[in-house]
């Protein structure tokens, strides 16, 4: 035994590397899995979720590194750390000017352009109080109403409380369980139809913005990902999303999706710009706001609803708002559309 622990004294650099690289290791696991363009497998579909939490942890791995002076390790947590940070920061960081030439002609008609107030709202199987959603809706003059999980109940309780005289124009598709959703406008709007996949039927329509000409919404509410049976739903639900253009396209919704997500990178990719992220909240969890466990862990806040706009289209604000009884935050959305014929 002596023997041995001397060895073990007499090789410092043997544990140094033990205490070093399985700190490094999980993060560069991560980060690796992070950057594969698809989503690799139903469990990391739910893990992928939580990078935002992983970069900041990931810190570790160096500063492990460091105080056990292993300078290869040092450098791969570092280069691993950078790698998440990449991903995530840019979210905490206000843009809210379009990108390309169709920016440019957003920004040569000026930020007078037609505004368009975009809210957005999970009702958790209609659970929330129509009182308490008309009333925020007065609060913030939406143009536009995105709602995912509304029942039918939901969508006679929100009559009754008059939220057809502040949007009497709508595509009212209620159903029964969290399947249900709803387009609520200010504006005459064109109902249209989207692929239903497992008989989700996502509201959808063209809606006519005077000065802006038609303005293609959807309300986005893919099934959660919950269980490995929903993974091929969610995955079908987000990749029937149109892209964008043609008229200028709006998704708002539920997407139970970050954008740390493949399929949803890949709509940014085909031009999308998601309104939290150009203005600098890209971070601001969304769900859950109510107590949620996973496998007998709490489960800390997510961005899992989004606004995500044409790429020509600028971004003035973006803001999250509590409703009661629902487990995610409203999201609110101003934006500013190209003119006609820009």
């Amino acid at each position: 035994m002596a023997r041995l622990t001397a060895g073990w004294a007499g090789r410092p650099g043997i544990w140094r590397g033990l205490l070093a690289w399985p700190a490094v290791a999980p993060f560069a696991l991560w980060a690796v899995l992070r950057l594969v363009p698809g989503d690799v497998h139903f469990r990391w579909v739910q893990l992928v979720a939580f990078t935002p939490y992983v970069a900041l942890a990931s810190v570790v791995a160096p500063l492990v590194a460091l105080l056990v002076r292993r300078p290869a390790a040092l450098v791969t947590g570092l280069a691993v750390t950078a790698t998440l940070t990449a991903c995530v920061l840019p979210r905490a960081l206000s843009d809210p000017s379009p990108q390309g030439s169709a920016g440019a002609g957003v920004r040569a008609a000026g930020a007078a352009g037609p505004a368009l107030r975009v809210l957005s709202a999970n009702l958790l199987y209609g659970s929330v109080p129509p009182a308490a959603l008309v009333d925020l809706v007065r609060r913030l003059r939406p143009d536009v109403l995105t709602l995912q999980e509304l029942t039918p109940e939901a969508s006679a309780g929100l009559r009754a409380a008059g939220l057809a005289t502040l949007l009497p124009y709508a595509d009212d598709r209620a159903q029964k369980g969290s399947s249900g959703s709803g387009l609520f406008t200010r504006f005459p709007l064109r109902p249209e139809e989207l692929t239903a996949v497992d008989g989700r039927r996502q509201a959808a329509g063209v809606v006519e913005v005077p000065g802006a000409g038609p303005v293609a919404v959807v309300s986005v509410h893919p099934c959660a990902p919950r269980y490995p049976f929903r993974f091929r739903c969610w995955s079908k639900s987000l990749a029937s999303l149109p892209g964008p253009g043609g008229p200028v396209r709006i998704l708002s919704g539920d997407f139970n999706a970050t954008l740390d997500h493949a399929s949803v990178r890949r709509l940014l990719d085909a031009g999308y710009r998601d309104a939290a992220d150009a203005t600098g909240n890209g971070l601001a969890g969304t769900w859950p706001y109510r107590p949620w466990n996973f496998s007998g862990l709490p489960v800390p806040p997510v961005t899992i609803d989004h606004v995500l706009v044409d790429p020509r289209v600028a971004v003035r604000a973006f803001g999250v708002h509590r409703l009661p009884v629902t487990d995610h935050r409203a999201i609110f959305a101003e934006l500013v559309l190209p003119t006609t014929g820009v």
